[in-house]
């Protein structure tokens, strides 16, 4: 089944995580994917250290979008594509029982990730896998494909004030 957590509130990231641990808890294997975030994303410690919780490789440093030249986009580009390419291959190939595309929506909004690639691979995964989806505004596409899904709705948030995110809270 495809589960999608997607808005501009708080928790997408949080609720995959979730899920995750539930899932490796219940002896399920995860490959947890994870673009627009660095290894310094708190969460990636203690998914880590579970025995059936797989992570791929995030970059050490990332800037947002939004500050990126046109070089640093063309390279995250490539590299986003390349994670997602083997990410689908691996979820594949070693049998996984939940893939979670954290962040996922984003890079296809930033046209870094094609949207047609990732529509296939979840269209035609095997029904045995969960696929679980994050990010902002994800196409009609995607909610009419989806089994399970949750808007997150910001009502309150400390960056409409100027606070930057917290470590162990935000990221």
């Amino acid at each position: 089944m495809v589960h999608i957590y997607y808005g501009d509130g708080k928790g997408k990231t949080t609720a995959a995580v979730g899920l995750a641990v539930r899932a490796a808890g219940s002896s399920m294997r995860v490959l947890f994917v994870q673009f627009l975030k660095t290894e310094m994303s708190g969460e990636r410690n203690i998914l880590s250290q579970l025995d059936n919780v797989t992570l791929t490789a995030c970059p050490q440093e990332l800037k947002f979008t939004n500050d990126m030249t046109a070089a640093e986009r063309q390279q995250a580009t490539v590299l986003f594509r390349s994670i997602f390419e083997r990410s689908a291959t691996v979820a594949l190939s070693e049998r996984y029982d939940m893939i979670v595309l954290d962040e996922v929506f984003d890079v296809m909004n930033e046209g870094m990730l094609g949207e047609a690639e990732v529509f296939e691979f979840i269209t035609n995964a095997p029904n045995s896998i969960e696929i679980v989806m994050t990010g902002h505004d994800p196409s009609e596409r995607f909610l009419n494909e989806a089994d399970y899904i949750t808007e997150m709705k910001k009502i309150r948030h400390p960056y409409d004030k100027g606070v930057s995110g917290r470590i162990g809270i935000e990221f």
